[in-house]
């Protein structure tokens, strides 16, 4: 029981794993999407309304939200585990990471859903 079991998303590695790769498949998916949207929809403030206004967008694009959470997350504990040996440098900078995270994904939903 190390410091993964603390402040890692999954109780193991294979849970991360997992974890990234599903959200780097939602992520493409909504890369994709946008861009198909982008090539056969002249873009203006009412396409782009009206697009935002269908309940299957939003989720979709809150799924997309979450993922990007999820996904820098797993990614950045990654990193500071494997590059930032002192423990209370790791801890504070892993907690900048979730505070950053936390205000980005709450600021998303508010604007996805008009909150």
């Amino acid at each position: 029981m190390g410091m993964n079991s603390v402040t890692s998303i999954g109780r193991n590695g294979i849970q991360d794993w997992i974890i990234q790769r599903v959200t780097a498949y939602v992520l493409a998916l909504y890369t994709l999407f946008l861009l198909g949207f982008f090539a056969t929809t002249e873009v203006d403030y009412q396409s782009w309304s009206a697009l935002f206004d269908q309940l299957w967008f939003r989720i979709f694009t809150l799924l997309a939200l979450l993922s990007i959470g999820g996904h820098a997350w797993v990614g950045l504990w990654t990193v500071s585990t494997d590059y930032i040996k002192s423990a209370g440098q790791r801890m504070l900078f892993q907690g900048i990471v979730v505070l950053a995270i936390f205000v980005y994904v709450v600021w998303g939903i508010q604007i996805i859903w008009g909150l």
